[in-house]
């Protein structure tokens, strides 16, 4: 049974940093590409950022270019999102994703909420 765990979000100030975890398991984590997608309020789910497996390639939307990094622990099965410099508009629920076979799989979420 296909699991993700997501975990570290919180209330941070704008321009401070959060890393989100994603716990996964129940499939072969180092075998499949990654991802990161948020949903703010009054909005559509959008992707952030991809990770293929291996960790060679990631990807980034425009607008977190620059601050945000994400990795994987594949000894770990953790897959990672360093945010930093956060801004207001980065307030949202994180989710991180996966396809597997013909499945898609998300995580339940992580606040993340950027207010001085």
């Amino acid at each position: 049974q296909v699991q993700l765990v997501e975990s570290g979000g919180g209330l941070v100030q704008p321009g401070g940093s959060l890393r989100l975890s994603c716990a996964a398991s129940g499939f072969i984590f180092s075998q499949f590409s990654m991802k990161w997608w948020r949903q703010g309020p009054g909005k559509a789910r959008e992707l952030v950022a991809s990770i293929n497996r291996g960790g060679t390639l990631n990807d980034y939307a425009d607008f977190v270019k620059g601050r945000f990094t994400i990795s994987r622990d594949d000894s770990k099965a953790i897959l990672y999102l360093q945010m930093d410099n956060l801004k207001p508009e980065d307030t949202a629920v994180y989710y991180c994703h996966t396809n597997v076979g013909f499945s898609s799989y998300w995580g339940q979420g992580t606040q993340v909420t950027v207010d001085s």
